[in-house]
This record gives structure tokens, sequence and C-alpha cells, in this order.
């Protein structure tokens, strides 16, 4: 359960300028979290681009304005079925429970409408609430990846954490089918 006021939404293309708005006011508060980002990244242009990109995306709003974002992004069908998650909350959001209910959001979503197996997820080593997060929506540790992403001028590594969201076949793979034995 979030905060009276605040929900959370799909994101639309129309939210580009929202988000530009939401990612400039926090930018200070999220630079040691995120990778290196230009001045024009914070412009509604390029936020257009960022949102038409591929990824999944959903919002955490207090009105029309943007307070949280989580995104599927990596998105893979076949057998992997799987999907990266990423998210966010605004500085003076956080506590209010937006980051679960975005992550849950997320995994209702990629089991639901995209019918995946999995998501990951991966934590700075010293982000312990959003590993709190993680945990509290059913991921589990899974492995520590050495200097996995540029983050704040740096190569950090970084705790990798998934989630199982159900053991049903892919589409089209009959549900009954035993598994193989494997190569001969």
């Amino acid at each position: 359960m979030i905060a009276e006021g605040l929900r959370i939404r799909p994101a639309v293309p129309e939210d580009a300028g929202a988000l530009a708005v939401a990612l400039l006011r926090n930018r200070a508060y999220m630079k040691n979290r995120e990778p290196y980002r230009t001045e024009d990244y914070y412009t509604p242009e390029a936020q257009a681009g960022v949102l038409a990109d591929g990824g999944v995306r959903w919002f955490a709003v207090r009105g029309e304005r943007v307070v949280g974002m989580a995104t599927l992004s990596g998105i893979v069908l076949g057998p992997l079925r799987s999907a990266s998650l990423g998210y966010w909350v605004d500085e003076e959001h956080t506590g209010l429970g937006l980051a679960t209910a975005l992550t849950e959001e997320a995994c209702r979503a990629a089991r639901e409408e995209l019918g995946l197996h999995r998501i990951q997820a991966g934590t700075l080593l010293d982000n312990h609430a959003s590993q709190r997060v993680l945990a509290k929506c059913g991921f589990e540790p899974i492995g520590t990846a050495p200097r996995i992403l540029h983050i704040d001028g740096a190569w950090r590594d970084h705790h990798l954490f998934q989630r199982i969201l159900h053991d049903d076949p892919p589409p089209g793979v009959p549900a009954g089918l035993a598994p193989s034995a494997g190569p001969a």
C-alpha cells in the first residue's frame, strides 16, 4: 500500500516533459547511483527518446507530477523470457512504499502481460534500501558482478538478484512435455 494521493500508472510518450522535470529535480540526489548523464539528457526531447526505446515503464505520480519510475528493459522472449528491472524514487518521496509498489507492478505485468519467466535486478553493494525492496518483493540474491556498470565516475560492483515469476513453459511448448535428457 502506498501513501494517499500517490498512484502507479503506465508511462506514455506524452510524459516526456514531466519525466525530464523529475529527473532534473533529482539529479544531485541520484548522481552517485546513476551513469554519467549529459546536459541534454534532462530535456523533454531526450526523455521522449528514452520513453520510445523499447523498455516498458511505470510511473509513480502525485497528481501529474512524476515521483518515481520502474523500467523493464532488455526484454528477451523465446526460451529465456526474462528482463532487467530498474527503478528510482524522488528524493522527497522515499519511505512511502513507492519502490515496492513500482517493483510489484513491474513483476505483475511481466508475468501477466508479457509472459516473462524471470526478472533480474542489480544494486550497488551499499544500496541496502534497494536490496530490502527487492527482498520484500520476492527477489533472491544470485551473485555479485564485479565492475559491471560505470556509475559516478568509476566501474562499480553490483549485487545481482532475480525473481522467478512462474515455471510454466514458454508459449507454444506443451505443458506436459517431459524434459529431455539432453544431447546424446
